[in-house]
């Protein structure tokens, strides 16, 4: 019996290396003999960096840079050195998780440090860079990681623009004359877990700019800013790619890492499916375990459960979801390759009492489902 155990993080509980732990344990009560594979995953946001590390020995790195709102902030990046691929993790230089609730503006939360952790790879020797882009506090269009690159943004006095979505605004003219030429020399990636497009109903500040802090009158100043950036970038580099699909991840970092840097837009769970073999570990394998914290209609945009269960499917693998909760609309997955999926508690609890149990939860729910595919297997 080979089993992959392909599962992404449980937010504020477990990384996806302890629960494909907590899963193995859980099926080796049942099957002790049988070939466990642990393939921890990601889709683009937390957690990406530590599942590709974990699978390919690669290596920690930390710079100190800007925070989302200016701050100094220690930020852990990836390194791969045999493949001079760095692999950074945007949220972990401008990530909500940095700002408190009550401190959230989208309006002047700035991107700067992620270009500053940029600049750290290449001084490094990166060739490759994969920029994981979920879990921003940023609406600003990517604009402050430019600036942090060398790209002069100016207002119709000549200023450099403050941080933040909204200075956007103001912009009146685009300076690349002081844009590191290292870049110009480095494959970017981006990987990412949504596809809307920069400006619009569906663009960064509609759709993500509210849990930002952003109320409605600046969800429409930051999308016409934005739009307006767009613009000014369409001149400036004779290219426009704000209705691409990613150009509105993390508060349009995708744009601007499209139009200045040329990266390529990926599913997050392609790409760390690619860096950790996920599709060779599969082939052969009798069952794929995969799970999410909540599993529910939302997995179709590309979470990690989707994509796993998209190249199981390609091998004739079955797949079977455990997750923190099953929520609305779950039961679409099942066309999609998925064959069962399960809750993660086993009776009234917390939230609190769900998170601080997970180990023992996975494990016992793992044991079921084994015990379950046995007795089906008679």
């Amino acid at each position: 019996m080979k089993i992959v155990i392909a599962p992404d993080s449980f937010k504020d509980s477990l990384s996806a290396q302890g629960v494909a732990d907590a899963v193995a344990q859980g099926l080796a009560q049942v099957w002790p003999d049988a070939q466990l594979i642990k393939c921890p995953m990601a889709d683009g946001g937390e957690g990406t960096v530590e599942s590709v590390l974990a699978a390919c020995n690669g290596q920690w790195r930390r710079s100190w840079v800007k925070g989302p709102l200016g701050a100094s902030v220690e930020a852990r990046w990836g390194w791969l050195p045999d493949s001079h691929t760095a692999i950074i993790e945007m949220a972990e230089a401008s990530g909500l998780q940095l700002v408190p609730p009550g401190q959230r503006d989208a309006c002047s939360s700035s991107t700067y440090g992620t270009g500053e952790l940029i600049r750290a790879v290449l001084d490094e020797g990166a060739g490759r860079v994969i920029l994981a882009i979920g879990g921003s506090a940023t609406n600003d269009g990517g604009a402050g990681a430019m600036q942090a690159l060398g790209v002069a943004l100016l207002d119709q006095h000549n200023r450099p623009l403050p941080p933040g979505g909204l200075a956007l605004a103001e912009l009146a003219r685009i300076d690349l004359s002081k844009m590191d030429p290292r870049l110009a020399q480095v494959n970017f990636e981006i990987a990412a877990d949504v596809d809307n497009p920069l400006c619009g109903p569906h663009g960064a500040s509609a759709i993500f700019g509210p849990q930002k802090g952003a109320s409605p009158e600046q969800v429409q100043q930051l999308d016409q800013a934005l739009g307006h950036f767009a613009e000014h970038c369409a001149q400036a580099l004779n290219k426009d790619v704000r209705d691409e699909p990613g150009s509105g991840a993390a508060g349009g970092l995708g744009f601007a890492a499209k139009a200045f840097l040329g990266a390529h837009f990926r599913s997050g769970v392609d790409v760390v499916a690619q860096l950790t073999g996920l599709a060779e570990a599969i082939n052969g394998a009798d069952l794929v375990i995969t799970g999410e914290g909540r599993f529910d209609a939302q997995t179709l945009r590309g979470k990690t459960p989707f994509g796993v269960a998209r190249i199981a499917r390609q091998h004739g693998v079955p797949v079977v979801v455990i997750a923190g909760t099953l929520g609305e609309g779950y039961q679409a997955l099942y066309e999609h390759g998925i064959e069962a999926a399960f809750a993660l508690v086993s009776g009234p609890m917390t939230l609190q009492e769900a998170c601080g149990d997970a180990p023992r939860l996975l494990t016992e729910r793992a044991r079921d489902i084994a015990r379950l595919w046995r007795v089906a297997a008679r």
